[in-house]
């Protein structure tokens, strides 16, 4: 990679107000995340009437005095810290060459995720309705009609289930504290539950889309293909299904927590 371009990018991610964004947007994740939590332990109590995903959550944000300027300000700051991931990616230039780009591209793939909800609250904010499961089934119905779409829709959720996997195994060996200065004592180790029990709780929610979109490339049924809201209300008629969802929505709650911490502590 050129040596002037990793030389901006690191001078651009040391900016003082750059990093304020950032750290702001890890502030705001965290307030979308606690309401998806709460909008799912809703779904139970309400039996199955609440938008447990990230529309829903906005949504909420939206309707709330002032919401829209709230809402505005939750898009900029997320779209602030998916920029300074990919920023970030950019700077990188220690350890080998193979395990540097793997790093980038894990830092360009968390920008791209964060300007993706970023995208979703502007588009909430200009008072559009986005349906994540409909775009999903699209989506999915559309991999279906070409050849070979059957194999890469199976593809798409095992690689799904890949990252629920990876969110999984993060929080139990508690490797995001290597991104963070979790302070010692009493203290860090209730905010490092916190993280525990919200990465582990994001990988299941996951998993829990990733099965019915490799089971719509098994059976060429896109119907049962579905983002997040999907995939939590399926689980409500199994049975335990009401505890699992309250389960998710505390990992959710968890992590939302975790989040406003890290918008102090993490390692910018």
């Amino acid at each position: 990679m050129d040596d002037r371009l990793q030389s901006v990018a690191r001078r651009t991610e040391r900016t003082r107000a750059f990093r304020a964004m950032a750290r702001g947007g890890y502030a705001a994740s965290g307030v979308v995340h606690g309401l998806i939590g709460a909008l799912a332990i809703a779904l139970v109590v309400r039996h199955g009437r609440a938008e447990a995903d990230q529309v829903g959550a906005l949504t909420s944000i939206a309707n709330a005095p002032f919401g829209l300027a709230g809402l505005c300000a939750v898009a900029v700051l997320l779209f602030a810290l998916g920029v300074f991931h990919v920023v970030h990616g950019f700077a990188l230039d220690r350890d080998s060459r193979r395990r540097r780009w793997g790093r980038r591209l894990a830092e360009w793939g968390q920008g791209a995720a964060f300007c993706v909800m970023g995208g979703i609250a502007t588009a909430v904010a200009v008072g559009a309705r986005p349906d994540p499961d409909r775009t999903t089934r699209d989506a999915s119905r559309g991999l279906l009609t070409i050849p070979g779409g059957t194999v890469l829709l199976i593809l798409v959720g095992i690689g799904v289930a890949g990252v629920g996997a990876a969110w999984i195994w993060m929080g139990v060996s508690r490797s995001f504290r290597k991104q963070m200065s979790i302070p010692s004592g009493r203290g860090g180790r209730a905010i490092a539950a916190l993280g525990a029990v919200g990465f582990v709780a994001k990988g299941g929610a996951l998993l829990a889309i990733a099965v019915p979109l490799a089971g719509a490339g098994f059976s060429g049924d896109s119907s049962s293909a579905g983002a997040l809201d999907s995939a939590i209300t399926s689980l409500y008629d199994l049975p335990g299904g009401p505890a699992m969802i309250v389960g998710i929505g505390v990992g959710f709650l968890a992590y939302g927590l975790f989040c406003l911490f890290r918008a102090r502590l993490a390692d910018l």
